[in-house]
């Protein structure tokens, strides 16, 4: 029997973060920011959390499963830079992905991929990438490794 796709935008949205969290090689530097788990989704979109790049080691901390967070220091936590990637939002039966740094190279490493995208018309001009199964939440990875290395190249 096939079990139906996971069309859950709060779940979908669970799992990009686990998905991102998870990823200690390439996206070792990405923190799952601002987090709402009681987040409800709405027709327009509800932020789930933020994504941040953080460039400074002593700036990240390790949770209890293992993945990255914001060092709980203050002191650390403001000298270190960090950088606003994308901001998550949920919808009833979708995740939204809106892509704030390099929107072209998420726009073109997404459309490589079989997820929806379109641009979002405001200045500075975004990109938004659509999650709408949970398979989705793995095939966006390779747009976010697109974005973080054009954020790497740029000298962030």
């Amino acid at each position: 029997m096939v079990q139906d796709r996971l069309r859950d935008g709060k779940r979908i949205a669970q799992l990009l973060a686990s998905e991102l969290t998870g990823d200690h090689a390439t996206l070792a530097h990405v923190v799952v920011a601002d987090a709402d788990p009681d987040v409800e989704p709405t027709d327009d979109g509800a932020v789930a959390y933020r994504v941040v790049h953080v460039a400074d080691d002593d700036a990240l901390a390790t949770d209890d499963r293992g993945r990255p967070t914001l060092a709980a220091d203050p002191a650390s936590e403001a000298d270190a830079e960090t950088t606003e990637i994308a901001t998550v939002y949920v919808q009833p039966a979708r995740a939204r992905v809106e892509f704030a740094v390099a929107p072209d190279r998420a726009a073109e490493a997404a459309g490589d991929t079989e997820l929806r995208v379109r641009p979002k018309a405001v200045e500075p001009p975004r990109t938004l990438v659509f999650i709408e199964s949970g398979v989705d939440a793995k095939r966006v990875l390779p747009v976010f490794e697109a974005v973080f290395e054009e954020l790497s190249a740029d000298g962030a």
